[in-house]
């Protein structure tokens, strides 16, 4: 894209802020200080911990080049262990004593709804939230954006797949017990018919300590033919497990939070290794994944050929070797990589007199033209404050490429249909037939 940070950053071309500006916390002539509460710890840690660390190798590599107008990216994310309590002391901290300019990239549900009232209150970007709630487009919060699809997007776009390749089946959901799990039931209840629900089970995520064998065994007893899981990794395994135990063998449906194979395969094989089980029934605990069906925002992991695949591989290897060998490129590394090629453009495209509120602007303007690996557009406005506007829906298959990582190798996905746009409310579910963004060559060449 003409114009865009890539092509400006990979010139080495840097622009200092004009001298008279006034000065905006967070920022000077030579650095832009940003920063995160992330879940290096606790139950949500698991694969979620990969993120931030991927941000930084776009970080690296943009500051290698010159930075954005001359100011490098300084990205300091901090624990919170998915626990609202310590992201509000994280957050208030990273903003009082460490005076960031934004948060970007911040995870997690019920965390950020923690602080959102706090960073708007001091208008302050809490921007590419990492949850796709309905919450972060609120006119109440015009400095909250979203980056993923909304959860009732992808509710609607599983939903919409389920009501047409599995009519008259018997459904049941296992949600986490938060807006995370409510608005992706509210998505599938927009496409499914409700006679065809047979049962609702819920977990409450602080309190999950081991597997949810109740929750499985009523979705088998009420005959639940298809099974749709919304679940954080460490949740889909744990209900995974005792599904294996009790011979309990739906269609599972995944909604891509809590999908990831290369983070989700290790998980079964670590509890089942946990409750004494033997190296052959973690095998064939992993061996759970193969045929599943989730959504998917982002090219496949496993697909070389795809250029974003490339780029996003180079960058780990050259600027994140540490992460490239301890996780490889997965579907949490490529989520950074992607978040974070979508900040520094909002950066470029916010001017070299950065301010706050100029940031905000720069998004609602132009955001929903921004490079990114995505397989839809964003949805961008001044009023929407949604990130990607749909998905496709794939399935975990062991005939598909394997995706092969420092944990191991693994089910590669095969596109089922797709993608798909719709909006969070009870618009219809349409075939995307626009084009994709491809990485800019002076990014290809320098990555």
């Amino acid at each position: 894209m003409a114009g865009s940070v890539f092509a400006l950053v990979a010139t080495g071309l840097t622009l200092a802020g004009s001298a008279g500006a006034a000065p905006t916390t967070g920022v000077t002539k030579n650095s832009i200080n940003i920063g995160a509460t992330v879940p290096l710890t606790g139950v949500a840690a698991p694969g979620y911990d990969e993120i931030a660390p991927a941000m930084n190798a776009v970080f690296d590599w943009v500051n290698a080049h010159g930075g954005v107008y001359g100011r490098k990216i300084n990205y300091n994310y901090v624990d919170d262990a998915y626990n609202p309590s310590q992201t509000t002391t994280q957050t208030r901290k990273l903003v009082l004593q460490d005076q960031i300019f934004a948060t970007v990239g911040s995870l997690g549900t019920p965390t950020q709804l923690a602080v959102q009232g706090f960073l708007n209150s001091e208008k302050i970007p809490q921007l590419f939230v990492e949850s796709g709630c309905n919450c972060w487009s609120n006119a109440k919060y015009p400095y909250t954006t979203g980056w993923e699809p909304p959860y009732t997007v992808d509710g609607k776009v599983l939903g919409a797949y389920i009501k047409s390749h599995f009519k008259g089946e018997k459904i049941g959901y296992l949600y986490q017990d938060d807006e995370f799990g409510q608005d992706v039931v509210k998505g599938l209840d927009m496409e499914i018919p409700k006679k065809s629900v047979v049962s609702r089970q819920s977990y409450n995520v602080a309190t999950l300590a081991g597997p949810m064998t109740s929750q499985m065994s009523a979705l088998q007893s009420a005959g639940a033919q298809v099974v749709v899981l919304a679940t954080v990794p460490a949740a889909t395994a744990l209900a995974l497990l005792p599904a294996y135990t009790l011979g309990f063998k739906p269609q599972f449906v995944l909604d891509a939070v809590g999908a990831d194979p290369a983070t989700v395969g290790p998980l079964l094989s670590s509890f089942t290794s946990a409750g004494g089980g033997s190296a052959s029934q973690a095998s064939a605990a992993v061996g759970l994944l193969d045929g599943m069906i989730t959504n998917a925002y982002l090219p496949a992991e496993n697909d070389l050929s795809n250029p974003w695949i490339q780029v996003d591989r180079k960058l780990l290897q050259h600027y994140a070797p540490a992460v490239w060998k301890k996780y490889g490129l997965d579907g949490n590394t490529e989520y950074g990589l992607g978040l974070a090629y979508t900040f520094v453009q909002a950066l470029q495209k916010a001017g070299k007199n950065l301010t706050r509120q100029g940031l905000v602007n720069a998004i609602a303007k132009f955001g929903k033209n921004f490079v990114t690996p995505g397989l839809v557009p964003l949805g961008y406005t001044k009023k929407v404050h949604f990130g990607f506007q749909g998905d496709s829906v794939v399935q975990i298959s062991p005939s598909a490429s394997q995706i092969v990582t420092p944990n191991g190798s693994f089910p590669g996905f095969t596109t089922l249909a797709g993608p798909y746009v719709t909006s969070p409310g009870k618009g219809p579910v349409e075939k995307y037939t626009g084009k994709t963004s491809e990485p800019p060559a002076k990014l290809r060449k320098t990555a």
